[in-house]
Order: C-alpha cells, then sequence, then structure tokens
C-alpha cells in the first residue's frame, strides 16, 4: 500500500468513497505534490487515476475544490492534529538552554518533514494563495504552536538568555528561521548537498547572534 493510499485511510471515511473516487485523491495528491496546485490540471489527474476527466467533476465540481476536499481534511484529521501533538514532545519537556530548544525543535520539525513531505508540499504551496487554507492552518496549528513558543521565550527572557522584546516577536524571529531552513531543505533545495548537523548548528547560531542575551 502506497504512502498515499495510507493517507486515505487516516483522512477519510473510505466506506463513503467509491473506487473511482480514491484513485481521484491519490492521483491528486501525488500530482499536486509534484507540480504545485495551479501547473496541475484535471485532465493530467484523471489519466492518471484512470478515470474519465468528467468522472472527477461529477464527485468535485472544481480543481479548487478538489484540493479543499484534501487539504482541510489533512489539517483537521491529520497533519493538524500530528504537528501539535508531536511539537508538544518538544515544548512539554525542560531545556536549560535556549540553544537545546532550538535543536531539539529543528530535529522534530525535520522527521515530521520526512514522514510527510508529499501532503506538507502541497500545503506550503498552496495555503498562502488560498485564504480558506490559510485560516484554517492558522487556527489548526499555527496559534497553538505560537502561543506556547511564547510562553517558553518568555521564560528564558526571566533566565537573562534572550534579549528584552516581545515575547511574540522573539517568536516570530526564531520560528521564520527555523522553517527558512527547513523549507530550504526539503521543499526548495533539496537536490543540494547537505550536511544536516552542520545546517543546524549555523542556524541555531544565527538565531543567538541576533536574540541571544550578551553577558
Amino acid at each position: 500500500m502506497s504512502e498515499e493510499e495510507m493517507m486515505l485511510q487516516q483522512l477519510f471515511d473510505e466506506e463513503k468513497l467509491t473506487e473511482k473516487q480514491k484513485k481521484i485523491l491519490v492521483s491528486a495528491i501525488e500530482t499536486f505534490s509534484e507540480k504545485g496546485y495551479a501547473a496541475s490540471s484535471t485532465s493530467e489527474i484523471a489519466k492518471k487515476a484512470g478515470v474519465a476527466e468528467g468522472t472527477i467533476f461529477r464527485h468535485y465540481k472544481t480543481k479548487k475544490d478538489l484540493l479543499t476536499s484534501i487539504v482541510v481534511p489533512l489539517m483537521t484529521k491529520s497533519i493538524g492534529p500530528l504537528v501539535v501533538m508531536d511539537f508538544y514532545k518538544v515544548l512539554d519537556k525542560e531545556y536549560d538552554r535556549v540553544e537545546d530548544f532550538l535543536r531539539a525543535t529543528i530535529e522534530n520539525r525535520r522527521d515530521l518533514l520526512i514522514r510527510m513531505l508529499p501532503v506538507v508540499r502541497i500545503m506550503l504551496q498552496e495555503i498562502p494563495f488560498h485564504p480558506e487554507l490559510r485560516e484554517q492552518f492558522f487556527e489548526q496549528i499555527a496559534q497553538k504552536i505560537f502561543d506556547r513558543v511564547s510562553l517558553l521565550i518568555k521564560g528564558y527572557q526571566e533566565k537573562g538568555q534572550i534579549i528584552e522584546m516581545p515575547a511574540e516577536s522573539v517568536a516570530r524571529l526564531a520560528i521564520t528561521s527555523v522553517f527558512g531552513f527547513l523549507f530550504s531543505r526539503f521543499i526548495l533545495f533539496p537536490h543540494l548537498e547537505w550536511d544536516d548537523e552542520l545546517e543546524t548548528e549555523r542556524t541555531i547560531q544565527f538565531i543567538m547572534q541576533g536574540l541571544g542575551k550578551r553577558e
């Protein structure tokens, strides 16, 4: 069973899906992930699924409906809860140094990206261009994590490890740096030669140079 087929089991009530719908969804996930939403066509998805293009439109009114039918369940049933609960393993653990927390964060997010890369790629590619998906992402993932990270940052500020700046601003700057590294590594330039351990340490050093408190 492919990763996409396993995903269908997690996201949808399979008893309510016809065999053709399953093939369409698997094909759409593969195609959107490989080419992006804008460059994908329903005729291409239909061909890969082995169905007539009209079959897609009997189940999904537009290509946008097909995308939404995949991404919304991803955020509400699978990716959203997984991203949040998986990261809580890091957030619930106490780290004496900011650097150790950042290292654990990068390793945790890197492992998740590797496991869920096809669907994460779809989400990252399409969320900026679809307001309803962006709203779902904010509610299901971003806000929950952002609030917890901001609280942790206040604790490190009280310990004198992070400069005095609104915790929300520190969180935005740190999160942007971490996810900028991971986005480059796995989405933009995965074909380059990467030394993950070295780049992780460089990212941490970069963050601490700007946000770390000088003694």
